[in-house]
């Protein structure tokens, strides 16, 4: 079976490791978190970063730091992870979505502007499958109307926006280092941000909101949650990070060499190369299918895994989610990229361990199929 993601594992990821054995530090207290929370806020020009068991965590650590209050309206792309939404619907945020750019897929300032409203506070913004946001507008509207921004950067570590990192917008941006992400920890997240009380009050939340007094450690003024990150995890981490430039460029390696196996395709869509503010940087490789071809997204799918390959659908749009069925924020919407991108969109094994072999077999199976 070629997955649909394998790791890049071919640094000081076992020696970290041993050292983490060694020394007896596995739980979140070992030395090498603090090491990975200032290795990232350095390559993502933040100041502060706080590591977490996963990007939801960071997510809900995020929406949380910010004080939102409930009932507050938060603008988000309907077409992303159902994590983004979580952390504000959890927190008795209003999710108010925008469609998507089907080239791109992310969200776009126009369609942002238009759903601004006295009540709403904040902006998410989500960068998707290699491509980021074109920022400078949406940073814009928010600055105008005095919105908080939360970057969720999950999928983009290395990639830049007009040459500045991508993480290091708006008010505080959050990482995942999921295994299909460039960099690693298994499971884990980060929250990154520039202001001290936003980083102090998140690492608060994620130790249970422990008093900071010794003697009344366990006298609580609010509930956080265990989102404590790993000595264990945060090593892999920093192993992993010391590699990202590698990482990046296998990526890109491996999203040029799909472009030409699958240039002369017949009935899809290649990703964007780039655009005038980014390069892709082929967190997955992603195929569209024109409306000519017959064969759905899940036929497809599973004829690529009779022949021991890999895939993934797109998002399904956060306004169709059966668990938000009823809620007044998702009726009645008009987001038809958003429904169109998951109805013929997939992506293929992407992961930066994938070799030239293994892309030609995926290459020679679509072709079959396809043609």
């Amino acid at each position: 079976m070629i997955s649909v993601s394998t790791p890049y594992l071919a640094g000081n990821e076992k020696q970290y490791l041993a050292e983490c054995i060694d020394s007896g530090w596995v739980s979140s207290d070992g030395p090498f978190v603090t090491r990975f929370e200032q290795a990232m806020a350095a390559t993502v020009q933040r100041q502060y970063g706080v590591a977490c068991a996963n990007g939801t965590a960071a997510l809900d650590l995020a929406v949380r730091a910010l004080d939102l209050q409930p009932g507050d309206e938060v603008i988000l792309p309907a077409f992303t992870i159902i994590s983004c939404v979580r952390a504000l619907v959890l927190q008795g945020l209003r999710p108010v979505l925008v469609d998507s750019c089907p080239r791109t897929f992310n969200m776009q300032a126009a369609d942002v502007a238009a759903k601004i409203t006295t009540k709403t506070k904040a902006i998410l913004l989500v960068h998707l499958y290699g491509l980021c946001v074109d920022l400078d507008p949406i940073l814009a509207l928010a600055q105008r109307y005095q919105l908080k921004v939360i970057e969720d950067a999950a999928e983009v570590l290395g990639q830049h926006y007009r040459g500045a990192p991508c993480g290091s917008f708006g008010d505080i941006s959050v990482f995942s280092f999921y295994a299909n992400k460039q960099v690693t920890t298994g499971e884990g997240g980060m929250v990154l941000t520039n202001d001290p009380q936003l980083a102090e009050r998140c690492r608060s939340l994620r130790n249970l909101a422990f008093s900071p007094d010794p003697a009344r450690r366990f006298i609580h003024e609010e509930l956080g949650w265990n989102y404590r990150m790993t000595n264990l995890q945060a090593a892999l981490g920093v192993a992993q990070l010391e590699n990202l430039s590698t990482v990046v460029a296998l990526k890109r390696q491996m999203g040029a060499r799909y472009q030409q196996l699958l240039a002369d395709l017949p009935g899809v869509t290649l990703p964007l190369t780039g655009t005038d503010y980014c390069q892709n940087i082929y967190w997955v490789f992603t195929l569209t299918l024109q409306d000519e071809v017959k064969l759905s997204v899940p036929e497809l799918m599973a004829a690529l895994a009779k022949r021991g390959i890999g895939s993934r659908p797109f998002f399904y749009p956060l306004h169709l989610q059966p668990v938000f069925a009823g809620l007044d924020w998702t009726r009645e919407q008009q987001l038809p990229h958003a429904e169109w991108l998951y109805t013929r969109g997939l992506y293929l094994p992407s992961g930066a361990g994938i070799t030239a072999a293994e892309q030609q077999q995926v290459a020679t199976v679509l072709a079959e199929l396809l043609r």
